[in-house]
């Protein structure tokens, strides 16, 4: 630890920043000239920034906290303004130099003002008593269900998410129409951003099983039967969720012949003996209670038993949706990538156990093999699958796995595929891109670019968008990808050239890309940058996601959810318990506010600091 300060040493290398940071203007002066006219002063910080960053000060930051000064670390939003300003101190010119410290304060503010209006344009205004914005993914059922819609708005959703690599157009349109009534009712202003689904390398269809739908009462512990379930037989000439667990076509004159008290009969997909009551009767359907495991397949067999004690009547189910069987994947097995649109399905097995054919599934974008090699690593179904290429032929890559479950890992159709070492290169606007963008100027307020690894993405987006001059549409640049995060700098400077534009931290992907291990140095970097460039931040993927998906949050998750308050917005994923996770989420960036603005801590009175 220093004993003294070098005075003279700091401030010499203090003007080596500054000069730095007036080189690289110079260097980026034709990417200055082009940034929108609100980013310019934003524009030049970032670069002051980088070249704060291109030095190891943490001598000089240890010298100049141990004497009381600011050490820097809090001097992204007005990089210059805070180098001066420990220049004056340094120099002790308090006297003259008033004036001069009068200035840096005015830059401050101005630079303040700057990011927080950013932020406004970009994410609408804030909701009173919290700073950070709460973005949510709308589910399919959002488009259907008025009040849902509502409930998530009052609970706090200030920006609803349509992903469109999901539903369509019209899915999407009834969508926005509940929103839109009820930000009437509330009188809030709940923005709608709309993804684009990008250039995203996901596997393929599996083949079909059979068509199957199984039937269990609830259990406890010990497996004993503590609740029947509930069954839903439907008649088949109508339209029915193919979706919807426990429900079964059967012949209207089934359901016509049927009454509350009857039993329906049969012998399962196994060949086991069941029975069903029904306890409920409907115009087009029955409602029956099961008190034994049952699987019910196309075709099988059905007797109604009357109560009555009438004539025993038969019927046969009806077409249920084939099921999809996952390729189940250990270490050390293969799997082949195949580069046609070949369903994909698990090894075949010889009656010695020896694989006669390894498990195969197709790759939705095959044309970034040209950019594979053998020994590149691969990740399949978000990170959960490890592999490694041994091989590229006419078929497609072959796969060796190198980590799974010990019980094996399932991987299914339209999951992930990652390819973290090696240089992809894809258009970054792909014609649905394309052909979404028209309803996307029309209806949101913002468009997320995904997957972008080239300034040249966003500069098609922008182009793409100056057919609707009408609309002053924000784009939000997902982070999602080695690439792009290596790059971020001049990705900034590429997104600054529209306005409002925002960045999204899509931790999922860039985890998946970059290691787990990596994912919270590589977070703190983009906060960094962003807020250098006073960019707004959106913090996203899993985000108190036990408590979305089961209601119930970890312990960890908790305190990921106090750290996403160093962003400007928060996202919230899809699943059945978003509202008590949008609740929770509220009421954790609400006290976080009091204690932190980023990376500044607010010392308000401790209650426990009363002795």
């Amino acid at each position: 630890m220093p004993q003294y300060m070098d005075t003279g040493a700091i401030i010499r290398e203090l003007d080596r920043i500054v000069d730095k940071a007036r080189d690289l203007e110079v260097q980026f002066s034709d990417e200055l000239a082009d940034v929108h006219t609100n980013f310019k002063d934003s524009a030049r910080n970032l670069l002051a920034y980088l070249a704060l960053r291109q030095t190891d000060i943490r001598d000089i930051q240890q010298q100049l906290a141990q004497f009381g000064f600011s050490s820097l670390g809090r001097a992204e939003k007005s990089v210059l303004s805070s180098i001066e300003s420990v220049r004056i101190a340094l120099g002790g010119r308090f006297g003259a130099g008033d004036c001069d410290l009068d200035e840096r304060r005015r830059q401050f503010e101005q630079s303040e003002r700057r990011s927080r209006k950013h932020i406004d344009d970009m994410l609408g205004e804030p909701t009173e008593g919290r700073d950070v914005r709460i973005m949510v993914t709308l589910p399919s059922e959002a488009a259907d269900d008025a009040s849902f819609v509502h409930e998530l708005n009052v609970a706090g959703m200030d920006i609803a998410r349509i992903n469109t690599a999901h539903d369509d157009a019209t899915v999407w349109r009834r969508m926005i129409g509940n929103l839109h009534e009820s930000n009437k009712v509330t009188g809030r202003e709940c923005r709608i951003t709309m993804d684009l689904a990008g250039p995203k390398l996901r596997t393929g269809d599996l083949k079909p099983g059979p068509g199957v739908v199984r039937i269990r009462p609830k259990r406890d512990a010990l497996g004993r039967v503590i609740a029947p379930r509930r069954v839903r037989f439907v008649a088949e000439d109508l339209a029915w969720s193919a979706q919807a667990r426990g429900t079964v076509p059967v012949p209207r004159s089934c359901i016509e012949d049927a009454e509350v008290g009857d039993r329906i009969k049969f012998k399962d997909a196994r060949g086991k003996k069941r029975a069903l009551k029904v306890v409920r009767k409907g115009a087009d359907e029955l409602r029956l209670e099961c008190y034994r495991t049952a699987y019910v397949a196309t075709g099988t067999k059905i007797k109604l038993h009357p109560a009555s004690g009438n004539t025993v009547t038969h019927y046969r189910v009806g077409r249920l949706p084939p099921t999809e069987e996952p390729i189940i994947l250990q270490e050390g097995d293969s799997l082949v990538l195949n580069s046609e649109q070949i369903p994909g399905e698990p090894a075949h097995m010889g009656a010695d156990g020896s694989i006669l054919e390894p498990a195969h599934v197709a790759c939705t974008q095959p044309e970034v093999f040209r950019f594979i090699a053998p020994g590149d690593p691969v990740r399949l179904n978000d990170g959960k699958i490890d592999g490694v290429v041994r091989s590229i032929d006419g078929e497609g890559l072959q796969i060796q796995i190198t980590r799974a479950k010990p019980t094996g890992s399932r991987l299914r159709g339209d999951k992930g595929i990652n390819f973290p070492g090696s240089d992809i290169r894809q258009q970054g606007l792909t014609e649905s891109d394309k052909g979404n963008l028209e309803f996307i100027a029309e209806h949101a307020d913002a468009v997320g670019l995904s997957f972008v690894r080239a300034p040249e993405d966003i500069l098609d987006l922008q182009r793409a968008l100056q057919k609707y001059p009408e609309r002053q549409l924000g784009i939000i640049v997902k982070i999602e990808t080695v690439k792009a995060f290596k790059d971020l700098p001049r990705l900034l400077l590429a997104t600054m050239r529209h306005y409002p534009a925002g960045v999204m931290i899509a931790r999922g992907d860039l985890a998946v890309e970059c290691g787990w291990e990596r994912l919270a140095e590589i977070q703190e970097e983009i906060l960094w940058l962003c807020e250098a460039a006073q960019v707004p931040v959106i913090w996203a993927t899993q985000v108190l996601e036990q408590e979305t998906k089961k209601g119930q949050p970890s312990r960890a998750e908790i305190t990921d959810a106090a750290m996403s308050q160093r962003a400007d917005c928060v996202m919230l994923n899809k699943g059945p318990h978003i509202l008590a996770a949008i609740r929770m989420l509220d009421d954790i960036l609400r006290r976080m506010q009091s204690h932190q603005h980023k990376k500044t801590p607010k010392l308000r009175k401790l209650s426990i600091s009363e002795i």
